[in-house]
């Protein structure tokens, strides 16, 4: 019997998965938790066999959770359930030590299977993700002080007002912008914020 731990902050997704789960032969949801403080928490009880984590969570992020379960339990199985197929959060994902990864739109088709090839050791990752995946590797990785400049364009700051904030010149924050758009293939900074958004890059 695979023990099924689900995590995730909408009621309604975690009552989907629990219907989908239980009404299998081979597998039992055990605990379901709304944060990841929580999910850590009921893993420590209940001893997963595979855990099904969220990314997008209030109090703590699914990410975090994921780290944290991983820094007690190393071969805890864990599948990421998200919205979207931002590369950048199914890298961090990925580096924190997830197996598996299912966009929600697709979880009536592709959560059981998935459930399985994980608890079997496999790693399982849509073609669709694998493809944005490649699609970015490497090449236009943003620095640490580009990002910090996107979130504050994104919050509606002007030039001056994010240089003073980040205690450097407005010309380097020119510089800093005409590198985001080169390396986000964007056009504006709106665009920018959009493709970042949309990526996982930054979050609102």
């Amino acid at each position: 019997m695979i023990k099924v731990l689900s995590v995730d902050d909408h009621a309604l997704l975690r009552e989907g998965i629990a219907a989908l789960v239980n009404a299998e032969s081979d597998m039992k949801l055990v605990a379901e938790a709304t944060n990841g403080q929580d999910a850590i928490e009921k893993f420590r009880l209940h001893r997963p066999d595979v855990t099904l984590m969220d990314l997008q969570m209030p109090a703590m992020n699914g990410i975090e959770a994921i780290i944290g379960i991983r820094s007690e339990f190393p071969n805890a199985r864990i599948i990421v359930l998200t919205t979207y197929a931002g590369d950048v959060q199914v890298v961090r994902a990925l580096k924190a030590g997830a197996r598996g990864y299912i966009l929600k739109g697709h979880v009536r088709r592709e959560l059981l299977d998935t459930i399985r090839a994980v608890h079997a050791g496999q790693k399982r990752i849509p073609p669709e993700v694998a493809a944005e995946l490649a699609e970015h590797t490497g090449e236009d990785d943003l620095s640490s002080r580009e990002i910090d400049v996107l979130r504050l364009i994104a919050a509606g700051n002007a030039n001056k007002e994010i240089a003073g904030r980040l205690g450097i010149a407005e010309e380097t924050v020119k510089s800093h912008i005409t590198n985001i758009l080169g390396k986000l293939g964007a056009n504006d900074r709106t665009h920018a914020v959009t493709t970042a958004l949309k990526r996982g890059i930054i979050e609102l």
